[in-house]
């Protein structure tokens, strides 16, 4: 049996061969639907331009007419009055406590210690005798003086005794030339040894002085041969034992060291912008940290008078009265002062400020309703709140929050905005940085 194929594909169509098969042929679009189609495409897109485009372009038409409203209408900022705060300026301070006299006693006479009364914690009263001082060699240079001055008496004795003979052989020899027994020659020879005698006296009773002189002057450094306190205090240091040997000078060891704590001094540097609220008699709190619940009070005493030009800061004195001793000398505290400034202090939000390159400023709405770009003095920053000592009188309506878009003489409409609250409790102090440091009170040494 042979099979036989239907419809054979014709030799043209390679295809067809391989595939045993005729291929169906491609549909082809006339000349209707082609248009049809294009209509449709285009219809399709006019719908998408209709529904995105122009929704758009109202809604910009839109923004651009209400954006020439505005920039034609009047802005609205809300402003505050300034708030007059104390004048007062508090600081903080490190301080150094130092007593009120301290002074070191050397020996003035020069010897062997042969006792010592008193030593270290000793609280002494002026004039009180604190050491003995054994001075041998002061004896000596003594008896020595002594013996000079006898000799010196002696001497003048001898003088006076040359100067009446003298003067008695003048006398004979005035009167033998009057009657012209004896030449004039003998006469001035007599004169001459009259006037020697009259100098060797003279000559005698000054050595007779200096003498004395001297002898006053041992005595007087035998006195330090006793050491005195120079005034009341409380013994510091004692550097000598019974037999030492001193010497005089304070090129030596030192005997003692006395201080007077009953009034202690505390040394503070205030920098420059305080310096000029400084005013002898103002009180001052110390604080020490070894008793915190334990308050002194004390009073500048003195200023420098001048700034130290390496660190622009006023050196100021102030004295605490210490009776108990409670306060140690050489000890670190803190000074708390409240200083009257000569500025009118104003407190505003802290977002009334403007910093630029024009420098720090705010923004004042004048009576005219214009606003001005004020340059001002920042006093102090409180964080939400800031404190300004110039540019202000208190009347003013400054806006409350300022930006890059005010401009001097820029029309606004003014509302009233949050006013400054009254602080509720004191305004914390100032701690003034030391030059050169980052940190306002340094940790007292351990």
């Amino acid at each position: 049996m042979t099979s036989q194929v239907e419809n054979p594909p014709p030799a043209s169509d390679p295809h067809a061969r391989e595939l045993g098969f005729e291929l169906a042929k491609p549909a082809r679009w006339s000349p209707g639907r082609v248009v049809a189609g294009l209509l449709v495409l285009v219809l399709g897109f006019t719908g998408l331009f209709a529904f995105a485009y122009l929704p758009r372009r109202a809604a910009h038409e839109t923004l651009a007419e209400e954006a020439a409203v505005r920039a034609q209408a009047v802005p609205r900022v809300a402003v505050v009055t300034p708030r007059l705060v104390s004048n007062e300026r508090k600081l903080s301070l490190p301080g150094s406590v130092q007593p009120l006299e301290e002074a070191v006693i050397y020996a003035r006479a020069s010897g062997y210690v042969r006792r010592w009364l008193v030593d270290i914690g000793s609280r002494v009263k002026e004039g009180e005798l604190l050491a003995e001082i054994d001075t041998p060699e002061l004896d000596q240079e003594l008896a020595q003086a002594r013996a000079a001055l006898a000799q010196a008496h002696a001497t003048v004795v001898q003088a006076k005794a040359n100067q009446g003979l003298a003067s008695s052989r003048l006398d004979r020899t005035g009167k033998l030339v009057e009657a012209g027994v004896a030449p004039q020659q003998d006469l001035d020879q007599t004169q001459a040894q009259s006037a020697v005698g009259d100098a060797d006296l003279t000559v005698a009773e000054a050595n007779v002085a200096a003498q004395n002189a001297n002898i006053r002057r041992i005595n007087d450094v035998r006195a330090f041969s006793r050491v005195m306190a120079p005034f009341s205090g409380t013994i510091t240091e004692r550097s000598v034992e019974r037999g030492s040997l001193v010497t005089a000078g304070n090129v030596a060891t030192p005997l003692f060291k006395l201080a007077s704590t009953d009034t202690v001094r505390v040394f503070i540097q205030v920098p420059q912008d305080a310096a000029p609220s400084i005013v002898l008699g103002t009180p001052a709190e110390l604080l020490v940290r070894e008793f915190p619940n334990e308050k002194f009070t004390g009073t500048v005493a003195r200023t420098a008078g001048a700034l130290d030009s390496a660190t622009r800061t006023l050196s100021t004195e102030v004295r605490v009265a210490n009776p108990t001793g409670r306060l140690l000398t050489g000890s670190y505290a803190e000074v708390k002062l409240s200083l009257a400034s000569e500025r009118r202090v104003f407190e505003l939000p802290a977002t009334v400020l403007m910093v630029d390159a024009a420098g720090l400023r705010i923004g004042i709405v004048r009576s005219d309703d214009s606003v001005h770009l004020q340059r001002i003095t920042l006093e102090r920053d409180l964080g939400a709140t800031v404190l300004l000592a110039t540019g202000l009188d208190g009347t003013e309506r400054v806006v409350q929050i300022s930006g890059v878009e005010l401009e001097e003489g820029q029309k606004v409409a003014p509302v009233a905005g949050t006013p400054v609250p009254a602080p509720s409790a004191a305004v914390p102090p100032v701690a003034a940085a030391p030059p050169g440091g980052s940190s306002p009170l340094p940790s007292p040494p351990r």
